[in-house]
């Protein structure tokens, strides 16, 4: 499984798609932001964790990328209006992609939920970075809304990551601590965030609908809470269901004899949301 023939929306900053572990990849560009650009850290990290194919291995390296910049990059961050999410999703949604991946966290806004909603109601399964703010924080979307898969981060030893946001509307959680992703100008780097976490998630989801790709938005999520790993007693505010399991999650769908699932490296690469969190 390579999560082939999946289309994957993934909006963040700048991807640097001349880096030698993404090329090669299929690959539709659009620019929310009107402002001049170039490779960003970020972008290109959350990509190459879903995508990377050459000296690092992404989760699903055989997808098709819809590669949407919606935040504008500094020389350390990057940024975006509602405005530009919101241009970014709009056309994203109109290319029907499988999975839009959100690694970025911000306020509530009531027009992005919906085009969310309508997102869902096309097929499209969400999923969103619950954000770096820390266990005091309030909730933040998009990971916040019912219509999306809100993912946490875990380190190598499987404990929650400290800065993680919690709350009742963490779905699962996967490997979000140094995480070793492409970078810039062919470079890598280690990043450390729920960013990371959810493009995981998003590659295991190509994976899934790849193996059954009549698979719905609510199919996707069931799966996924279903086969992962707990961490805890009962479902938990911190990690969700718990640690994701790419083969348990694929046993359940594909015929034993027909599989060659090769375990996906879930310790590839984060990103900030209004600004990328």
């Amino acid at each position: 499984m390579r999560g082939a023939n999946v289309t994957v929306a993934v909006i963040d900053s700048e991807i640097d798609l001349r880096h030698p572990d993404l090329q090669g990849v299929p690959v539709e560009r659009f620019d929310a932001t009107g402002a001049p650009s170039r490779p960003h850290t970020h972008g290109t990290g959350m990509a190459g964790a879903i995508a990377a194919r050459t000296r690092l291995l992404g989760v699903a390296p055989g997808i098709r990328l819809l590669a949407v910049r919606a935040f504008s990059e500094s020389d350390k961050s990057a940024e975006a209006t509602t405005a530009q999410v919101m241009k970014g999703l709009d056309w994203a949604i109109a290319k029907n992609p499988r999975i839009i991946n959100m690694s970025f966290a911000g306020p509530r806004d009531l027009m992005t939920e919906r085009l969310l909603e309508a997102a869902s109601k096309k097929g499209i399964v969400l999923i969103a970075a619950a954000g770096n703010a820390g266990p005091k924080s309030p909730p933040l979307y998009p990971a916040a809304d019912p219509n999306v898969i809100a993912v946490s981060a875990t380190d190598n030893d499987d404990k929650p990551f400290i800065q993680a946001n919690r709350g009742k509307h963490i779905a699962v959680a996967a490997p979000g601590v140094d995480v070793l992703v492409p970078s810039p100008e062919g470079a890598y780097q280690l990043t450390t965030g729920t960013s990371v976490a959810a493009a995981h998630v998003s590659g295991v989801a190509a994976l899934l609908i790849e193996a059954r790709p009549s698979l719905t938005p609510a199919d996707v999520r069931g799966i996924l809470t279903r086969t992962a790993k707990p961490l805890g007693p009962g479902k938990d505010v911190q990690v969700g269901a718990g640690l994701i399991d790419p083969i348990r999650s694929l046993a359940g769908i594909v015929p034993a004899a027909t599989s060659q699932i090769a375990p996906p490296p879930l310790r590839p690469g984060v990103m900030p949301a209004m600004p990328l969190r």
